[in-house]
């Protein structure tokens, strides 16, 4: 599940190796916002990652001719956020833009586990056949991780500000493929792979 911008990839629950690959593609634009902060400032890595973060909406339209919502909605965010901390000339309005993507996250995740199929199973269904709580269960966690995320991106806004946020910003992308790890893991001892699936 591509997001640009923030996180720039939230990963599937379970990806192929060549997937990971495409996945380490899409955070891209964290890491050229890292390298521009570093060496010039918050401002100037906003409008790199704004930059960024068009750059590769626009590669992956040419390359496949198709964007996901939430990749749209991400980039929607970037340009938002991104544009009114140059406006304003305040960097707090950046920080937040993880912690209401994420909440998003966790209220998409949660909608679809009351009308269903969860979007885990929307996700990896084609490749994966379990039970309902099984698909539950791994959606669940999801909305638990995000809020996690939503949560401890503010306590490091407001308790160790600007330098470690960046930090925070850049790791969180081991934290997410950690997780993603992890659920794969599970994931393989709780649901079987269906015949023919790639």
């Amino acid at each position: 599940m591509p997001v640009a911008g923030d996180s720039a990839m939230i990963p599937p629950p379970a990806l192929a190796p060549r997937d990971y690959m495409s996945a380490l593609y899409d955070f891209l634009p964290v890491l050229a916002f890292f390298i521009a902060f570093k060496y010039a400032g918050i401002y100037l890595g906003t409008k790199v990652l704004m930059g960024a973060t068009a750059l590769q909406l626009l590669a992956k339209w040419l390359h496949t001719r198709v964007l996901s919502k939430m990749m749209v909605y991400s980039c929607v965010l970037v340009f938002v956020f991104g544009g009114a901390t140059l406006y304003f000339h305040n960097d707090l309005v950046i920080m937040w833009m993880p912690t209401v993507l994420y909440v998003t996250l966790a209220v998409a995740f949660g909608v679809s586990q009351v009308w269903g199929p969860t979007l885990v199973e929307r996700m990896l269904g084609e490749a994966l056949s379990a039970d309902a709580r099984t698909w539950k269960l791994a959606n669940s966690s999801w909305i638990v991780f995000f809020l996690i995320l939503a949560g401890a991106n503010l306590v490091v806004v407001y308790r160790y500000g600007l330098n470690t946020w960046v930090g925070w910003k850049l790791a969180k992308i081991g934290i997410v493929f950690l997780f993603a790890l992890l659920q794969a893991l599970w994931l393989a001892r709780h649901a079987e792979s269906r015949t023919g699936a790639p």
